[in-house]
């Protein structure tokens, strides 16, 4: 594998002389969802039960409320939840709750609850309670659709995670990535977006040519992403609810990379148009581009500071690909990255505290992250092609893409390194992930 930013398999580079025919811009039933292999959980992890909710009435074989909490809680590996078949007792209200029995199986935190359908409407009453304490930590009753139960359990989740860890949960958020498949000996490319899971997915374009790097609104409503349907790059914003897609940079020469600002006015690009990838900032309303960087080397894959304090971008103006920020329109741009000959593709965590990126060693490319004031790096992972970072809203998980058994899959790491796992697609390869925000 090269050592530069022009040779080196990132998407934006490669793939300017590729014609993409649009088939699709609506969302269709998905062909295959993601499916969850836990591969790691932390050692720190909190002993958990969530006893199966007692039911009434019919429920969706595929919406079980108490499953869904016990997985979502087990993914994020801060959890070890017990299975309902080594219980004691199957509680589903608090009055039933025995502390002595829960305390012999040496779990800490308890959730019960009970499911009822009426008519179209099932409402879910949930309880938590901190067994060591004997306190009932949290409790209320919520309602939705029976198409909406996954959802709902979702939202139970984030509001347990909460409770306990104190940070707001990310369950009830979304992804966007990108899936291969081969058929008619043809490339199809989708744009999908599905539940943290893997579930409920639904492909929102599709392309016999690649989609390329998909990033969100601040808002959840729109994404953006790159396609060449007029022969050329040219970058796009699509309204998920209504499918309607605007054209927004049709340049001469590269139109790459885009990233919204946190109040989602403008959009950060990488544009050649002037004769050199530079990084742009567009103005979403008005179309008007102002220029960010200039310099002889490639700069590109920018990402906004949380708070719109400058950006991050990959540069090779130092010999090699390297990490910089440029804290406003006009400052000098800093260097962040020094160890490695190859570090790219930077993002902030929430909070702006930490950025995570691609990181060379040893001739294997990991993620990493970095105090963003101290300069200390950290490596997350360990496989040996991994790219295109994406972080959770709450900050707690870092999402990427990596090579599995000869596919490119979707994986997950804690970002302290502590818990993993993978999400491949069922058929054909899965890249390119973007975490959707926290949308209250």
């Amino acid at each position: 594998m090269s050592e530069t930013l022009t040779d080196r398999k990132w998407w934006n580079g490669r793939r300017l002389l590729a014609v993409l025919l649009l088939t699709a811009c609506i969302a269709v039933p998905a062909q295959a969802e993601l499916l969850i292999r836990i591969t790691e959980g932390a050692e720190s992890a909190i002993p958990m039960a969530v006893v199966p909710f007692a039911e009434t009435g019919n429920l969706p074989a595929d919406a079980d409320v108490s499953q869904v909490v016990r997985d979502d809680l087990s993914m994020s590996g801060e959890f070890r939840t017990l299975e309902p078949s080594r219980m004691l007792s199957l509680p589903s209200r608090g009055e039933g709750v025995h502390y002595r029995d829960w305390n012999m199986l040496g779990q800490r935190y308890l959730l019960v609850g009970e499911t009822v359908r009426e008519g179209d409407r099932v409402n879910v009453r949930y309880e938590l309670f901190d067994v060591n304490r004997q306190q009932r930590m949290l409790g209320e009753t919520a309602s939705s659709s029976l198409t909406g139960l996954r959802q709902l359990a979702h939202y139970i989740s984030d509001k347990v995670y909460e409770a306990i860890t104190g940070v707001p949960g990310a369950f009830s958020t979304q992804l966007a990535y990108i899936t291969l498949q081969m058929k008619d000996d043809r490339r199809l490319y989708r744009l999908q977006i599905s539940d943290v899971d893997g579930k409920r997915a639904s492909v929102r374009l599709e392309s016999n040519e690649p989609i390329l790097s998909p990033t969100w609104s601040p808002d959840g409503k729109s994404l953006g992403y790159v396609s060449f349907e007029s022969g050329r790059p040219a970058i796009y914003t699509h309204e998920l609810k209504t499918g309607d897609r605007t054209r927004l940079a049709s340049f001469p020469g590269l139109n790459s990379a885009p990233d919204w600002s946190p109040d989602g006015r403008s959009l950060l690009l990488t544009l050649s148009k002037d004769g050199n990838a530079e990084i742009y900032r567009m103005d979403i309303a008005t179309r008007a581009v102002k220029r960010l960087t200039n310099h002889w080397s490639i700069d590109t894959e920018p990402e906004w500071h949380p708070e719109g304090k400058g950006f991050l971008f990959t540069s090779d103006r130092s010999g090699g690909p390297q990490v910089y920020y440029q804290p406003s329109d006009s400052a000098d741009p800093r260097r962040l990255t020094f160890s490695g000959r190859y570090n790219a593709r930077p993002r902030f965590g929430p909070d702006g505290k930490f950025i995570y990126y691609v990181h060379q060693r040893e001739g294997a490319f990991h993620i990493a992250k970095m105090n963003f004031e101290s300069g200390q790096e950290t490596v997350l992972t360990r496989s040996k092609m991994d790219e295109s970072p994406s972080v959770s809203p709450n900050g707690q998980m870092l999402i990427y893409s990596t090579q599995q058994g000869g596919e490119s899959v979707l994986a997950v790491v804690s970002t302290d390194g502590g818990a993993n796992y993978t999400l491949p697609a069922t058929e054909g390869d899965v890249r390119d992930p973007a975490w959707s925000p926290i949308v209250r």
